[in-house]
């Protein structure tokens, strides 16, 4: 097979793959990429030659060149009988101190031997391209040394092809190297000399080209077969893909390792692991285990690693079923499980929430048990997980048990995770006193806490309304060394602020930042709000300075809180600035942002740009939400614009088909009662339930107060036995309305009934 390549041909590349690293010097880079035995000089020098050769390297460096020839002694050792060996030379070659010195003696050997066969100074000419290859200009001489080997006509051996390939690569002259290449023997192109061109290619980003010279090797009866060299150079450039080229996809990946598993030849276990992760992380878990099937079809000496990788990949799409059938693979394959395949399983069974599954696999390891025919002994990291299990789902109890069983195993002791995960769980369920205890029985027992145990207490407290003790007991820890970090200092700022204590949210920020902890932007967020709700705006505008300074962007939530601050301080023109700002930063105002500039105008009354600010927001293309049309509708109703209140509701279900909820019937209804338009609010109230709204106990108020207003007991009773049919609870103020009313005009006993939960219409008089 004759390969020839173009020299120049920089088309598109398809792929992305780096090769191996070599070292400068020829001989590592013979036994890195060449496995099979090439030509070298014949026969290794006895200790005559030895001395020989030493004595020949003096007299030559002695000696000025010029004189070699009249030199008796230096011309005895080169042109004694018998001839001296290639291997003579080119050790005499290789001893000399510079590449002209040698350049001087090759030509020496030339003159003074004309019938020499040309092939016995195949070997020397390779000694001198070592030695120029080592020169500051080696670029030059290079080239004209090739030049010089096609004139004297010198055949090349391997390694000097080999070398004449790789080092015009180095010098980034690839176009010289492939030269080289398409001007070879055919019988000199093998699996060695390919090796190089391959990596001097991929080096240079020609992927194409490179893969044009494996498609060779890799064929059925290729002469020229790939070797464990030839993987390396490919496999590891499969996954080391930020060099020049494109990336291969996963399914040529898959049919190039099979090639190679066709010759023997398969990736080492590191890089075959990151193939497999590769392809499960892009969610192609049945193509991962047909590949692995194919590999062990092809006797490719598989570990425990990319099984591992693979069960990971089947875990985080929660598939246990297709977990066990890997694990019966490996079993028929007599590959071994190990620890971390176990963890694997148990920490999946345990995020599916199947903890009693995973107590099971847990229970067949046991100390130096024998599961499954798989001698494993279970790790404090598989224990842990089960601990961490059991508490998610609220065995905390068990968590326990478990614990005081490691402390029963043979080099096995709880840890700083075990005790975290019991404590977490305790906090969780409420139980923060059991979470203190476990607090102190850690530190009893010599286990230190760390900052995860400090925050677990902390925020199980705060999640718990005991913000003071969670406070006491972060003072107390960093008086003892124990320092907070980011989180914790979060926890009780947000925990502050929600129960408007902003003023300790700040004196707490401010220690934040004193101790050197950098806040995140949930920080910042938490005490926007926090400042927004206590109405401290100059503060609130502080802070989002000082969020930007830090390198955070606001988003939507958190201007949106700032315009609704400004609004309620009725400082409109600011909150204009800070739509003005979002927008500007990139930020499109939403929903959130228009209904709290139209429940803002709506509350001053000015409802004309409120509708203004609402068709702006349908033009921008958002959709009026149920709270646009609700903060319009109340703002109409309290200021007595039922009409308008009534066009706008009609509407919201015709035109914009928003569906009204039951805070805009309340409205409505209350509205329409207090201006004693008691039967268009039950006509209100029948469309209510047509459109399959619930009426609570506000609406009923409502309609009550209208009714008895305007004595209508029959409608009275009709309603009072729809709220016991919709098990809807009368509250004080109900009671208060009947109790004023039905007794006055006889119907306590339809009242008594009603009190009872029983419908009226059932009562007689």
């Amino acid at each position: 097979m004759n390969t020839t390549l173009p020299v120049s041909k920089h088309s598109k590349l398809l792929f992305r793959l780096r090769c191996l690293n070599t070292q400068p010097t020829f001989y590592l880079l013979n036994r890195q990429l060449c496995t099979e035995p090439n030509p070298q000089p014949p026969s290794l020098p006895s200790e005559d030659d030895k001395s020989k050769i030493t004595q020949a390297v003096q007299l030559l460096l002695e000696t000025p060149h010029q004189e070699w020839s009249s030199s008796q002694p230096l011309q005895s050792l080169l042109f004694s009988s018998p001839s001296p060996s290639p291997r003579f030379i080119y050790k005499i070659t290789r001893g000399l101190a510079s590449s002209r010195q040698a350049l001087n003696f090759f030509k020496h050997m030339q003159q003074n031997s004309p019938s020499l066969d040309p092939q016995f100074l195949s070997y020397p000419f390779q000694a001198l391209l070592e030695e120029a290859g080592r020169d500051l200009d080696a670029g030059s001489r290079l080239s004209e040394l090739y030049q010089a080997s096609k004139e004297w006509k010198i055949p090349l051996t391997v390694n000097a092809a080999a070398l004449f390939i790789r080092y015009f690569g180095r010098l980034k002259v690839v176009d010289e190297s492939v030269i080289v290449f398409n001007e070879l023997d055919p019988s000199l192109k093998n699996t060695y000399v390919r090796n190089v061109l391959i990596d001097v290619l991929l080096r240079d980003g020609r992927v194409e080209a490179a893969l044009n010279v494996l498609d060779e090797m890799l064929q059925p009866s290729s002469e020229v077969p790939p070797n464990d060299i030839t993987g390396d150079i490919i496999f590891y450039g499969l996954v080391k893909r930020d060099r020049k080229g494109s990336n291969l996809s996963d399914e040529d990946t898959i049919e190039l390792v099979l090639k190679f598993g066709k010759h023997s030849v398969f990736p080492k276990t590191k890089w075959l692991t990151q193939m497999i992760s590769s392809l499960c992380r892009n969610g192609k878990i049945n193509q991962t285990w047909n590949f692995l099937h194919e590999l062990l079809r092809l006797k490719a000496p598989l570990g425990t690693s990319p099984f591992n990788v693979l069960l990971t990949g089947l875990g985080r799409s929660g598939d246990v079923k297709k977990m066990n059938a890997v694990m019966a693979e490996m079993k028929e394959s007599d590959i071994q499980p190990d620890v971390v395949t176990f963890g694997i399983i148990i920490n999946q069974l345990c995020k599916l929430r199947r903890v009693d599954e995973a107590m099971d696999v847990l229970n067949r390891l046991g100390e130096g048990s024998d599961s499954d025919g798989v001698s494993v002994e279970a790790d404090v990291i598989i224990y842990n997980t089960v601990i961490d299990g059991l508490c998610k789902v609220g065995r905390q109890e068990e968590g326990l048990l478990l614990m005081e069983r490691m402390r029963s195993m043979k080099s096995l002791a709880p840890n700083t995770v075990t005790y975290n995960c019991l404590i977490d769980g305790f906090c969780k369920a409420g139980e923060i006193e059991r979470g203190r205890e476990l607090f102190d029985q850690m530190k009893q027992e010599g286990v230190s806490p760390n900052v995860v145990t400090l925050n677990t207490l902390v925020d199980g407290m705060c999640r718990h309304g005991r913000i003071n003790s969670a406070l006491e007991f972060f003072c107390d820890m960093q008086g003892n060394g124990l320092k907070g970090n980011a989180v914790t200092y979060t926890t009780l700022i947000t925990a502050f602020c929600n129960v408007d204590n902003i003023i300790k949210g700040v004196d707490l920020f401010d220690q934040m930042l004193a101790s050197g902890c950098s806040p995140d932007a949930i920080v910042y967020y938490s005490l926007i709000s926090g400042l927004c709700k206590a109405g401290r705006m100059d503060d609130a505008s502080n802070v989002l300075s000082k969020l930007k300074e830090a390198g955070f962007h606001p988003d939507i939530v958190c201007y949106n809180t700032l315009v609704s601050g400004f609004c309620r301080r009725n400082k409109l023109d600011k909150a204009y600035e800070i739509i003005k700002e979002m927008e500007e930063a990139g930020v499109k105002p939403d929903c959130v942002s228009y209904n709290t500039l139209i429940a803002y105008f709506c509350k001053i009354g000015d409802f004309a740009l409120a509708q203004r600010v609402m068709k702006q927001m349908i033009m921008e293309g958002l959709v009026p939400t149920v709270t646009t049309y609700g903060a319009l509708i109340h703002a109409y109703c309290l200021n007595g614009h039922i009409k308008e209140a009534m066009k706008l509701f009609n509407d919201m279900s015709s035109i914009s088909k928003i569906p009204p909820n039951t805070i805009i019937y309340n409205i409505l209804i209350e509205s329409l009662c207090k201006n004693n338009d008691v039967e268009a609010a039950l006509s209100v109230m029948d469309d209510m339930k047509a459109k399959r709204v619930k009426p609570n106990t506000t609406t009923y108020n409502a309609m009550f107060k209208g009714l008895k207003e305007n004595s209508l007991l029959e409608d009275a009773f009709r309603l009072m036995d729809d709220m016991v049919e919709n098990a809807c609870n009368p509250d004080y103020i109900t009671m208060e309305i009947l109790t004023e009313w039905l007794p006055a005009v006889g119907e306590s006993e339809k009242l008594k009934s009603f009190v009872q939960g029983y419908k009226v219409s059932t009562c007689t008089a």
